[in-house]
Protein backbone atom coordinates (compact mmCIF):
# COMPACT_ATOMS: atom_id res chain seq x y z
CA UNK A 1 0.00 0.00 0.00
CA UNK A 2 1.17 3.48 -0.71
CA UNK A 3 0.65 6.55 1.38
CA UNK A 4 -1.67 9.10 -0.24
CA UNK A 5 -4.34 11.63 0.45
CA UNK A 6 -7.08 9.65 -1.28
CA UNK A 7 -9.66 8.11 0.99
CA UNK A 8 -13.24 7.03 0.53
CA UNK A 9 -15.90 8.37 2.89
CA UNK A 10 -18.74 5.91 3.40
CA UNK A 11 -22.17 6.03 4.95
CA UNK A 12 -22.11 2.39 6.08
CA UNK A 13 -19.28 0.22 7.39
CA UNK A 14 -18.08 0.46 10.96
CA UNK A 15 -20.39 1.94 13.59
CA UNK A 16 -18.91 3.74 16.59
CA UNK A 17 -21.10 4.11 19.67
CA UNK A 18 -21.36 7.45 21.44
CA UNK A 19 -19.41 6.00 24.38
CA UNK A 20 -16.60 4.78 22.10
CA UNK A 21 -16.47 8.09 20.23
CA UNK A 22 -16.28 9.98 23.53
CA UNK A 23 -13.45 7.73 24.76
CA UNK A 24 -11.50 8.14 21.51
CA UNK A 25 -12.00 11.91 21.64
CA UNK A 26 -10.84 11.99 25.28
CA UNK A 27 -7.72 9.95 24.50
CA UNK A 28 -6.84 12.24 21.61
CA UNK A 29 -7.34 15.30 23.82
CA UNK A 30 -5.02 13.78 26.46
CA UNK A 31 -2.38 13.38 23.77
CA UNK A 32 -2.99 16.91 22.52
CA UNK A 33 -3.50 15.59 18.98
CA UNK A 34 -6.33 16.34 16.61
CA UNK A 35 -4.57 15.03 13.50
CA UNK A 36 -4.97 11.33 14.34
CA UNK A 37 -7.67 8.89 13.31
CA UNK A 38 -8.67 5.62 14.93
CA UNK A 39 -7.49 2.92 12.55
CA UNK A 40 -9.39 -0.37 12.73
CA UNK A 41 -7.77 -3.29 10.93
CA UNK A 42 -8.04 -7.05 10.63
CA UNK A 43 -4.79 -9.03 10.68
CA UNK A 44 -4.02 -12.75 10.46
CA UNK A 45 -3.45 -14.31 13.87
CA UNK A 46 -5.13 -15.14 17.13
CA UNK A 47 -6.83 -18.37 18.16
CA UNK A 48 -9.53 -18.18 15.49
CA UNK A 49 -7.46 -17.02 12.52
CA UNK A 50 -8.06 -13.26 12.44
CA UNK A 51 -7.61 -10.56 15.05
CA UNK A 52 -8.61 -6.94 15.40
CA UNK A 53 -6.17 -4.07 15.68
CA UNK A 54 -7.20 -0.63 16.93
CA UNK A 55 -4.64 2.15 17.03
CA UNK A 56 -4.22 5.84 16.35
CA UNK A 57 -2.73 6.67 12.99
CA UNK A 58 -1.75 9.87 11.21
CA UNK A 59 -1.22 8.14 7.86
CA UNK A 60 -3.65 8.03 4.99
CA UNK A 61 -3.19 4.85 2.95
CA UNK A 62 -4.28 4.37 -0.64
CA UNK A 63 -7.81 2.95 -0.61
CA UNK A 64 -8.59 3.81 3.02
CA UNK A 65 -12.25 3.96 3.97
CA UNK A 66 -13.01 6.93 6.21
CA UNK A 67 -16.02 7.46 8.44
CA UNK A 68 -16.51 10.41 10.77
CA UNK A 69 -18.35 10.43 14.09
CA UNK A 70 -18.45 14.09 15.07
CA UNK A 71 -14.81 15.09 15.43
CA UNK A 72 -13.62 11.46 15.57
CA UNK A 73 -12.32 9.92 12.35
CA UNK A 74 -12.28 6.15 11.88
CA UNK A 75 -10.27 4.66 9.02
CA UNK A 76 -10.11 1.13 7.70
CA UNK A 77 -7.74 -0.15 5.05
CA UNK A 78 -9.29 -1.57 1.90
CA UNK A 79 -8.33 -5.15 2.77
CA UNK A 80 -9.98 -5.01 6.22
CA UNK A 81 -13.15 -3.16 5.17
CA UNK A 82 -15.04 -6.25 3.89
CA UNK A 83 -14.47 -8.02 7.23
CA UNK A 84 -15.74 -5.03 9.22
CA UNK A 85 -18.88 -3.95 7.35
CA UNK A 86 -21.65 -3.47 9.91
CA UNK A 87 -19.33 -4.02 12.88
CA UNK A 88 -20.13 -1.99 15.99
CA UNK A 89 -17.42 -0.66 18.26
CA UNK A 90 -18.39 0.23 21.81
CA UNK A 91 -16.50 1.21 24.95
CA UNK A 92 -17.43 -0.48 28.21
CA UNK A 93 -16.31 0.56 31.66
CA UNK A 94 -17.65 -1.79 34.30
CA UNK A 95 -16.27 -3.48 37.37
CA UNK A 96 -15.78 -6.63 35.27
CA UNK A 97 -14.05 -5.14 32.25
CA UNK A 98 -12.91 -1.95 30.62
CA UNK A 99 -12.07 -1.38 27.00
CA UNK A 100 -13.29 -1.34 23.45
CA UNK A 101 -15.53 -4.16 22.27
CA UNK A 102 -16.34 -5.12 18.70
CA UNK A 103 -19.62 -6.76 17.70
CA UNK A 104 -19.01 -8.04 14.18
CA UNK A 105 -21.87 -9.66 12.24
CA UNK A 106 -19.32 -11.02 9.73
CA UNK A 107 -17.58 -13.18 12.35
CA UNK A 108 -18.66 -16.80 12.10
CA UNK A 109 -16.79 -17.82 15.23
CA UNK A 110 -14.60 -16.39 17.97
CA UNK A 111 -12.43 -17.57 20.82
CA UNK A 112 -12.72 -17.12 24.54
CA UNK A 113 -10.19 -14.28 24.59
CA UNK A 114 -12.51 -12.14 22.47
CA UNK A 115 -9.61 -10.74 20.45
CA UNK A 116 -9.82 -13.00 17.44
CA UNK A 117 -12.51 -14.30 15.10
CA UNK A 118 -13.09 -16.29 11.96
Amino acid sequence: MSVSDETTTVSDGILLSDAAAAKVKGLLEQEGRDDLALRVAVQPGGCSGLRYQLFFDERSLDGDVLKEFGSVKVVTDRMSAPYLGGASIDFVDTIEKQGFTIDNPNATGSCACGDSFS
